[in-house]
């Protein structure tokens, strides 16, 4: 945050200007102490003792109303919330910082306040000034929780499919009916009330997604004094069954003539949504970094004590093969974090300045920073795994845990694969002007670095350039499916490159540092993939299709 993304800049903001260095680092070093104390103890209990549905009434894993508490009573929920209602106002930067930690303490529990914090930021954007005065304070507090309700076995990415509908009930309030899937901490023992953001459609509503609207509907109806009143006709109906995040109840909701009051606009449900689905894009981005944050110490810790062979230590962490694993999961790992934070610095430049530029490049940096974040989530967890050789395949050390979690968050708040389309195709509708101006940064600062670190800085440059040619001959693409074919291979490549810079910058702030040894080995190592990704990117789609499905099938 010092060094290598700019924080310096979004604390010199007046919005921002409490968030001083020695502020900044008082949080997160309280934040860390909960981390180590109260979740990452919650861990491996979640993950043996998962949620269940007993009679109708869901059953939290062991622990987690203690972990709940902590993480409610440290104020961590409204991190960045609106100070009027009860938020802390700090930066998104810090919240993302503070969410990291959490996500490698104990990825399961970490997902409910990151769903609260989504919902906070939709309804301080949309939502009335009523129901932000009435729910706001108690989601801030976790008194209250928060859920977003999208998908539906039918309508899955394609949103606008859904078939979830919503009543005028004449009285400013919606009757809603039908079914939703995959609802991530649908409800819990924990809180006083549940509060779903659901999308549906209006009697009047146009099909597709521009017909969609948005509802606040609470388990629990409000009273006239603001406190949880009768039972909404709403249930859960089951829970999931998944390969990880154990903890976490993914409930299949049931809504039967739902009460639900109108967030934003009729049938401009999805513009709303998108507002909680970015940030939480960025969460889940974040959530890859701490899996693979946890993942990696995991694995090194291991390393360090596993004594086998003849090495200088008596341990597996001077044999060669164990130190490239380490060193893969370690370069990555400050990779994706740096395009993580930069990304939130954007954001938190753009809520403070009103720059256009900065908007742009915070939702350039979005999908990079999800898709990217969350495949070095699964690649440090996969390699930790390696690292503890068959011991990693045997439950009780608890490295494949950090795999099976963390797994679904390459598919959830939209596949990588979507994230990549979005970086082609809404992201370069202004002709690749936003990537053109973050690529003429990073070749400016990797000139400037010439004079100090050659060796590292002439590679970046020349990555860079590369990179923006394929950029250009993306953009120039009139047919999508020419875009979309090569989309994924260009995100990691630009992922690659924007890790490369992020490594440099650190690297001239510590030449002979650590920093600067493991930017070597990331800049040498790592970097060089970008031109194979680059090279698959411009290939187009006629090859894609060049078997018929049945061809496929043969």
């Amino acid at each position: 945050m010092d060094k290598v993304v700019g924080f310096k800049d979004v604390a010199a903001t007046e919005k921002f200007a409490e968030a001083s260095p020695d502020v900044v680092s008082a949080i997160l070093s309280e934040a860390g102490k909960m981390c180590e104390e109260v979740m990452a103890p919650l861990q491996r209990p979640g993950d043996l003792h998962p949620a269940r549905l007993e009679n109708g009434i869901l059953r939290t894993s062991p622990g987690y109303a203690d972990g709940w508490k902590a993480i409610a009573e440290g104020g961590w929920i409204g991190m960045s919330g609106d100070p009027e209602y009860g938020g802390m106002g700090l930066p998104m930067t810090v919240t993302t910082a503070v969410n990291e930690m959490m996500s490698a303490a104990c990825l399961s529990l970490q997902l409910a306040p990151l769903m609260s914090q989504g919902q906070i930021e939709a309804l301080e954007h949309h939502a009335s000034e009523e129901l932000k005065a009435l729910y706001l304070p108690k989601l801030m507090s976790g008194e209250w929780s928060g859920t977003m309700n999208l998908t539906e076995p039918q309508a899955g990415s394609d949103v606008g499919a859904l078939t979830s509908r919503a009543e005028p009930n004449g009285d400013g309030t919606y009757s809603l009916t039908g079914q939703k899937i995959y609802i991530s901490w649908g409800d819990n023992d924990f809180c006083e009330n549940v509060c779903h953001l659901v999308l549906a459609r209006l009697p009047d509503g146009a099909p597709g997604t521009k017909g969609i609207s948005l509802f606040l509907v609470p388990k629990y109806i409000p009273d006239e004094n603001g406190n949880p009143g009768v039972a909404n006709d709403l249930k859960v109906v089951s829970l999931e069954h998944k390969m990880g995040l154990h903890g976490s109840p993914t409930c299949v909701m049931q809504y039967d003539g739902a009460r639900g009051w109108l967030v934003g606009q009729e049938h401009k449900g999805m513009a709303a949504m998108f507002t909680m689905m970015n940030n939480a894009r960025l969460g889940v981005g974040g959530q890859g970094v701490g899996a693979a944050e946890g993942a990696y110490q995991h694995a090194l810790a291991y390393a360090l004590e596993r004594k086998q062979g003849k090495t200088p230590s008596g341990t597996i962490i001077d044999h060669a093969d164990v130190r490239r694993m380490l060193m893969d999961m370690r370069a990555d790992l400050f990779a994706a974090r740096g395009i993580m934070l930069a990304n939130a610095a954007a954001i938190d430049m753009a809520k403070a300045t009103g720059n256009a530029d900065w908007a742009a490049r915070a939702a350039l940096l979005t999908p990079i920073c999800k898709a990217f974040g969350t495949q070095t989530g699964m690649r440090v967890s996969e390699t930790g795994l390696q690292v503890h050789g068959g011991m990693g395949y045997i439950e009780e050390t608890g490295a494949a845990q950090y795999y099976r979690d963390v797994r679904v968050t390459a598919i959830y708040e939209g596949t990588n694969g979507i994230q990549a389309m979005d970086l082609v195709g809404r992201k370069m509708m202004d002709g690749g002007e936003a990537a053109a101006r973050l690529l003429d940064e990073i070749e400016d600062h990797a000139e400037r670095a010439r004079a100090t670190v050659p060796e590292l800085a002439g590679p970046v440059w020349e990555a860079t350039e590369t990179l923006r040619e394929a950029t250009e001959w993306l953009a120039a693409q009139e047919d999508m499916n020419n875009r979309f074919a090569g989309a994924v291979a260009y995100l990691n490549a630009f992922a690659r490159v924007l890790g490369a810079h992020y490594h440099l910058i650190a690297a001239l702030a510590d030449p002979d540092g650590p920093r600067a040894k493991l930017a070597r080995y990331y800049i040498t190592a790592r970097l060089p993939e970008y031109a194979g990704l680059l090279d698959q990117a411009q290939i187009g789609a006629k090859d894609l299709f060049a078997l018929s499905a049945d061809e496929l099938a043969a």
